[in-house]
């Protein structure tokens, strides 16, 4: 076996693990995902990360609204016939 055919396997395989945890987390409850949510929040508490305040995250989403803006813009003017 090659190592074009092995990634091809290994692809496969991902694929199906991918396809299973979406399963799982279709299937999951509310009342389980809060649970994993304070989990990961207590643990970074315990870790000591924080986020405080202001970590620039409406800088980045206004950026991000920028681009989503220009983009729009530059697919309608190359739409136009």
């Amino acid at each position: 076996m090659n190592a074009e055919e092995i990634r091809y396997h290994l692809r496969g395989r991902w694929k199906a693990v991918e396809e299973i945890e979406r399963q799982e987390l279709r299937a999951s409850t509310i009342q389980q995902n809060w649970k994993k949510l304070n989990e990961i929040m207590i643990r970074a508490k315990l870790l000591g990360l924080s986020r405080n305040d202001d970590d620039g995250e409406m800088e980045v989403f206004l950026r991000w609204a920028k681009l989503k803006e220009k983009y729009e813009a530059s697919r309608r003017t190359t739409d136009i016939p």
